[in-house]
């Protein structure tokens, strides 16, 4: 039993012993191991760091899927004609824009709730400030969002109420989903 004891205590107290240097002999292996570097690592700043600021990229111009085969069919001069290709491909490339501006303007809505949580749970008022900030320039670029989708719904009524006055069929319109 006594064995048994002593040897617990060698092999709780040995590690001990061993990893207990003295603070001198820390710094000094310190300072060998800076002298031994070569090139510090490289030193991230504010100027290497893109700015914090909510930008979107623009979106791009509607592209007509018709357009290039129609435009080849056309002769010089006169417009493409008229086939199920073309409202199809234009009442298509109308609703993806609305559908994309929409989900732009979910994204948008879950960063506002974001920004408005943790305006709540700052209490720093520079943080605060700049939350703030953030916020004020989503809500615009939200309403900005919610014009266009306005504004995107009504060229797909103008689109329709254009087709029918040209005795389309309606099926040419109907969304294959």
């Amino acid at each position: 039993m006594i064995r048994l004891v002593l040897a617990l205590v060698l092999l709780v107290a040995a590690p001990l012993a061993v990893s207990a240097q003295p603070l001198a002999e820390v710094a000094r292996l310190e300072a060998e191991r800076r002298k031994a570097v070569a090139a510090p690592g490289k030193v991230y700043t504010n100027d290497n760091l893109r700015p914090d600021t909510f930008t979107p990229a623009p979106l791009a111009a509607p592209v007509d899927p018709a357009a290039p085969a129609a435009a080849a069919e056309a002769p010089a001069g006169q417009d493409p004609p008229r086939d199920q290709a073309y409202w199809s491909g234009r009442i298509a490339a109308a609703r993806a824009d609305l559908q994309r501006s929409q989900m732009f303007a979910q994204a948008l809505q879950s960063r506002i709730n974001g920004l408005n949580a943790d305006f709540v749970n700052r209490d720093d008022p520079f943080q605060r400030a700049q939350i703030a900030d953030d916020r004020d320039k989503a809500l615009a670029e939200l309403e900005r969002v919610n014009t266009e989708i306005q504004n995107q719904s009504k060229a797909i009524a103008d689109i329709q109420d254009e087709a029918r006055r040209a005795g389309v069929p309606p099926g040419w319109l109907r969304d294959p989903s």
